[in-house]
């Protein structure tokens, strides 16, 4: 962590703000919404029984209530993902920042010192890199899933 700079440590802390963030959601599906789920299921029995035509506004309000608890959080996991490499990047800059002074200082004599600078510079280019990448596995995920969620909880509100 140190070789790759201070980058390194914000990559390592937004990793655990993404995987905190996709371990809650992962629980929210399976535990949190289904609850939602039959309680709005069993209203739906009661109010499709009644005439009227305000049903449809109804289910229409509860598809959007659910589309927003399972999909709004992932907004957040979206930013996360896309800073990721772009912290990386800054780690790059930074570490040719080192390797261009210790040109500056030294000369282009001193190979060890420039791979040095080399090493830190690339370092947060890959985490951030590998981070975005896993991220965005995760987050395809997570977004199928809950459009299979909406999409089963759409079939067994219907009205005909």
């Amino acid at each position: 962590m140190a070789a790759g700079g201070p980058e390194m440590w914000v990559l390592a802390g937004l990793c655990v703000i993404y995987w905190t963030l996709v371990f809650e959601r992962l629980w929210f599906m399976r535990r949190v919404f289904p609850r939602w789920a039959e309680a709005r299921r069993g209203d739906w029995g009661v109010i499709s029984q009644r005439p009227g035509t305000w049903q449809r506004a109804v289910r229409t309000a509860w598809l959007a209530q659910a589309r927003q608890r399972l999909a709004g959080p992932l907004r957040f996991g979206k930013v996360l993902v896309a800073l990721y490499p772009l912290l990386g990047l800054l780690g790059t800059v930074s570490g040719m920042i080192a390797v261009f002074d210790v040109l500056a200082l030294s000369g282009a004599g001193n190979p060890r010192s420039m791979a040095a600078g080399v090493w830190r510079a690339t370092l947060p280019t890959m985490a951030g890199m590998v981070l975005a990448i896993t991220g965005l596995f995760s987050l395809a995920r997570l977004e199928r899933s809950a459009e299979r969620i909406l999409e089963q909880l759409a079939d067994q509100l219907r009205h005909d």
